[in-house]
């Protein structure tokens, strides 16, 4: 027996098999046939493995994905196609076309259904194509109204995160307020709203928010990063371990959660896995905006991908050229760096609506390294939103002449001892003084007491933001009584009210 067998191995020949993508795909179609979608969809990732440059096997993995009901996945390997791949697949807007269809998204439908009969006039799916938009029309009631409405919204939330990310925070709630009013069950602009309250220092109404949407949206993702980003701020390390835990077992799949789950661990230092969502994104063609090629700079340094960190930094800059001089590896400028040597920020809040932002912006300028650049500047010159208290706050600045604005510059310098550099949540903290000074300067009340309006005003932000302080203890901290100290929460408390 033995010696046959090496008789037949030494006259056999052996051919090796090594299944290729046309073999996967192939598979894959005769499952789809069958209407197998899950072993189709197996396949199908094997061969766009083996081939990933091939459109036809990435455009099959898009429909296979659909008839799973993955439209958000299908979305992404048809835009894949379209920017990457093979631009003029015009049946790539048909499959996007029926996608958004399914989704709701009736402008996005239209959009591409139009497209694609504009590209491919005569082509295989021009009659279905006619069919989806008749439907359209005849099934959706004020088609027109609705699509105004989505960009309305879209537009609004954009403008509210714009503002969010720029410290314009009594701006971003008012416009926020506006749209939890018209679109209630928007769970988007809730959790930014509690975002804006809880950056302005105001973290019990913050929490009440989110409370609210954990209620009647029970599982959120984006409300239970939040109250995670909350807890981190706050220092409350039981509550941060908890939701640290429970966040890391998530596994979403939407691309907007997997986001929002990468960044809110780059948020709280939690790189290693901040750096397998944001780079998981990545690799699967993810185009996202400044933030999130920010986080995913900062989560591949901090987890020893040096020069994939610095060549994603470049793309953060191109997206955002206000975050140069914030580099990862710039020792001199850490991620904690504030507002203050940020001359972008400070032009902007120069540029709100509100006096307290702009007397913000004009102490954050007094305490940067480019004061007089600022000052001197022709954006800054040319402002016409500054009012007679704000040009006499500059003057004060230059000149330092005793007066009750000098005061209150005074008191945010005390502030600015214990609570540098500056910022989302520290900017909670100024923009609440300076909006109390704004009450008490028409009051004509004397601020010559600065150690306790400082007192005061930083004892008031810690108990708005539930923390665990006493007034015995900043009493301590700013070398005044607990009795005067008293005296003068009571009287922050009446004005910021």
């Amino acid at each position: 027996m033995i010696k046959d067998s090496k008789a037949r191995i030494q006259k056999g020949k052996i051919l090796s098999f090594v299944p290729n993508g046309e073999y996967y795909f192939t598979k894959g179609i005769k499952a789809y046939h069958r209407r197998d979608y899950k072993k189709a969809k197996k396949y199908l990732q094997r061969a766009m493995q083996l081939e990933p440059g091939e459109p036809m096997i990435t455009c099959q993995l898009a429909i296979v994905s659909a008839e799973l009901s993955e439209f958000e996945n299908s979305n992404r390997l048809l835009h894949l196609i379209l920017e990457d791949l093979d631009e003029e697949m015009a049946e790539c807007h048909y499959f996007l076309a029926n996608n958004y269809a399914h989704m709701g998204f009736f402008k996005d439908a239209y959009h591409h259904a139009n497209l694609y009969l504009e590209l491919d006039p005569n082509g295989d799916f021009s009659e279905d194509t006619e069919d989806l938009l008749e439907l359209l029309s005849l099934e959706t009631d004020g088609l027109e109204d609705e699509i105004y409405e989505q960009d309305d919204l879209i537009i609004k939330q954009e403008q509210a995160r714009d503002l969010l990310e720029s410290g314009y925070f009594p701006k971003a709630i008012e416009l926020l307020k506006d749209v939890v009013e018209a679109y209630p069950e928007y769970w988007s602009a809730y959790n930014n709203l509690a975002l804006a309250y809880f950056y302005l220092g105001k973290a019990q109404k913050a929490e009440s928010i989110l409370d609210d949407v954990l209620e009647r949206n029970p599982g959120n993702l984006h409300a239970l990063c939040n109250r995670l980003v909350f807890a981190y701020y706050q220092g409350k390390t039981k509550a941060v371990g908890r939701l640290l835990d429970s966040l890391k077992k998530i596994q979403p799949m939407l691309i907007d959660h997997q986001f929002k789950l990468g960044a809110t661990f780059a948020l709280i230092g939690e790189y290693e896995s901040a750096y397998f969502w944001l780079k998981k994104l990545y690799k699967n063609g993810f185009e996202g905006d400044g933030p999130f090629y920010y986080w995913l700079s900062y989560s591949a340094y901090y987890t020893n991908h040096e020069n994939f960190a610095r060549s994603i930094w470049k793309i953060a800059l191109e997206r955002n050229p206000d975050k140069e001089g914030f580099e990862p590896w710039n020792v001199e400028k850490p991620v904690a760096n504030g507002f203050e040597d940020h001359s972008g920020s400070i032009f902007q809040k120069l540029d709100s609506d509100y006096i307290e932002e702009r007397l913000f912006a004009i102490f954050l300028a007094s305490v940067s390294d480019k004061t007089e650049e600022i000052f001197s500047s022709k954006r800054f010159c040319q402002n016409e939103k500054l009012t007679s208290l704000e040009k006499n706050y500059v003057s004060v600045v230059k000149s330092g002449t005793p007066s009750p604005i000098k005061d209150a510059q005074d008191i945010a310098q005390l502030l600015y001892e214990k609570h540098q550099p500056i910022g989302t949540v520290e900017s909670g903290l100024y923009l609440m003084w300076f909006s109390v000074f704004v009450e008490m300067y028409q009051s004509q009340i004397n601020l010559t007491n600065k150690r306790a309006w400082a007192g005061a005003m930083e004892y008031v932000w810690y108990k708005s933001g539930n923390e665990k302080v006493s007034q015995h203890e900043i009493a301590k901290r700013y070398d005044i009584s607990p009795a005067t100290i008293g005296k003068y929460v009571k009287l922050v408390t009446k004005h910021l009210n």
